[in-house]
């Protein structure tokens, strides 16, 4: 049988439960790009562009709270880090499991929906960034 052969990941889908809070969140503090959606989708949603990939947020019941997340690269992680704060919502440096030259911190949606957020820490040491 020949192997699958990948090639990127298309998009990750989020559960959110209120649509207008959740685009102040993703296209009003983290600055996403908003894009259409198909017209046959005739469920309550909307998407986000970020480089090659979108990101999926539909109207559905609320999830228990999990570990599990996406992360997002920005230019610049302690400007991000402080635009979220200063929009009301706390942010998490993780310092127990370091990546050489990564800063990197996490976030909550209104929906419980935990947001990683990486970017240079400035030291030059990172393979990513």
């Amino acid at each position: 049988m020949k192997p699958i052969q990948t090639i990127r990941i298309d998009h990750v889908q989020i559960n959110v439960t209120d649509i207008t809070r959740a685009r102040q969140f993703y296209g009003g503090l983290l600055g996403l790009s908003e894009t259409p959606r198909p017209d046959s989708f005739d469920f309550g949603g909307c998407w986000y562009r970020i480089g090659d990939v979108d990101l999926h947020l539909v109207i559905r019941d609320p999830e228990p709270l999990s570990a599990r997340h996406f992360c997002l690269w920005v230019a610049d992680v302690h400007a991000a880090a402080q635009s979220i704060e200063a929009g009301g919502y706390p942010v998490t440096w993780d310092a127990k499991y370091k990546i050489n030259g990564v800063g990197r911190f996490f976030v909550f949606d209104d929906d419980q929906n935990r947001i990683e957020v990486q970017g240079s820490d400035g030291t030059g040491t990172s393979r990513w960034g």
